[in-house]
């Protein structure tokens, strides 16, 4: 298919749910013993699909370890286009525009019955891409919360923010209690932190136009989150530092910073990063733009997709709802791979029913978190993410550095997305 095509396919199908013209969509049973192949990263995930294996003797499913983000994506496209995808991939959300605008991924809303039930509405809609059409079903999900030092809260004499208003008076208040303490810093090495507090803002960066993509990643939405970071920026009140480095676990772990904007996940990432801490953390909602509601972004996550090229779509998908509905298989995920279940069901579920050991002293833990997955907030993905995000690094890199202008670093990611969705040859709508 060439670029022309790809973009047709890409845009049509979100605009009217079906790929029309757009390669093989159908799919096919089988009545004899089936044999299918699952690319996942996921740690442990030869143990979970142990299970179905030793349930369903007539479809066997051998799961092939892959890497994962754009990797995997590129190694898919490149097998689908040899007539050689394997039946199931793991997928991230912000792929699934990619991968079906490529033609690999097949439509199985005929093969999943009632699962959107089973998801949060704004989890749901990622995997349709706002469509009738099923190209996924939500494997784990990255609500986005906030983390903070509750002994250092109390030691300051700061209360958890509850909307984003607070939070920018908290981190001042904290400046001038502690000149040489942050509350957080903002970090440009991760544009899925950003993207996810868009995201919760009201932004959706790609949309369609009849055939045409268009692109709103300089929208008024993410001006509003570009803006209020950039001013703490600028003004001190946070710190400029990129995440995930030594001297940000230092940061964590020595106290310096006292709270970290992230996803479910955080637990985990502070048991590395900041292991002298343990006990000292609690879990918040993400602060809110209007005061008492309950939004919140995504930041992370994947799904569990069926290729076209599999010759048993209807064993693939029974498969792929099991494996993200099914309680035993639920709590094999989170037992084997350490994943925060997208199913609502599964996030209160007996596997999640104690706090993660870092934030054991809040038995409530995911019984909050599950209240906060409720509100997660649609996603609107394209078929660049990758330049975007490449782009965000950069510009946004630089203004943090230089605790510089945030809305002239906005402008930079969306004009080079914008230009790079037209040198593929995708029609963009002005």
């Amino acid at each position: 298919m060439n670029n022309r095509t790809v973009a047709t396919c890409a845009a049509a199908v979100l605009a009217t749910a079906a790929l029309t013209g757009c390669g093989s969509s159908g799919g096919s049973g089988s009545s004899g013993p089936v044999e299918l192949t699952y690319w996942s990263w996921a740690p442990g995930m030869d143990k979970v699909v142990a299970l179905w294996n030793e349930e369903h003797p007539d479809v066997k499913v051998t799961v092939k370890k892959q890497a994962s983000g754009d990797d995997l994506v590129t190694k898919t496209i490149t097998a689908a286009k040899a007539g050689e995808a394997p039946d199931l991939v793991q997928a991230e959300y912000q792929a699934l525009p990619t991968l079906v605008g490529n033609d690999v991924l097949a439509d199985i809303s005929g093969e999943v019955g009632d699962a959107e039930r089973e998801f949060a509405p704004g989890v749901w809609q990622q995997v349709t891409l706002g469509t009738d059409a099923v190209y996924a079903l939500p494997q784990d999900s990255g609500p986005m919360m906030f983390f903070y030092r509750e002994d250092l809260f109390e030691e300051y004499g700061l209360t958890v923010p509850t909307t984003w208003e607070e939070f920018a008076e908290t981190a001042r208040a904290l400046k001038e209690k502690a000149p040489e303490k942050a509350l957080t810093t903002f970090s440009s090495n991760d544009a899925g932190l950003f993207a996810g507090l868009a995201q919760q803002a009201g932004a959706r960066w790609w949309t369609t136009e009849g055939q045409k993509w268009k692109v709103a990643i300089d929208d008024a939405a993410t001006r509003k989150v570009a803006d209020f970071w950039g001013s703490l920026v600028k003004e001190g009140a946070i710190d400029n530092q990129p995440m995930y480095t030594p001297a940000w676990n230092k940061a964590l772990n020595t106290g310096k910073q006292i709270a970290w904007v992230s996803a479910v996940w955080a637990p985990g990432t502070l048991t590395t990063a900041a292991p002298d801490t343990q006990g000292k953390w609690a879990m918040a909602p993400l602060p809110q733009w209007e005061k008492g509601a309950n939004v919140t972004g995504s930041w992370g996550g994947s799904t569990t997709a069926v290729t076209n090229d599999s010759e048993h779509k209807e064993a693939a998908a029974e498969f792929a709802t099991w494996l993200n509905t099914d309680p035993e298989a639920l709590a094999a995920l989170v037992r084997e791979s350490g994943v925060y279940p997208a199913a609502q069901a599964a996030q209160t579920g007996d596997a999640l029913k104690e706090a993660p050991e870092f934030f054991s002293g809040q038995t409530d833990f995911h019984e909050r978190a599950a209240k906060i997955a409720e509100g997660t907030a649609p996603a609107a993905w394209g078929p660049n993410v990758n330049v975007a995000y490449s782009s965000f690094k950069d510009a946004f890199g630089a203004a943090a550095k230089k605790r510089s202008d945030f809305g002239a670093a906005l402008r930079t990611v969306h004009e080079t997305t914008v230009a790079d969705l037209e040198k593929q040859g995708f029609e963009v709508a002005k």
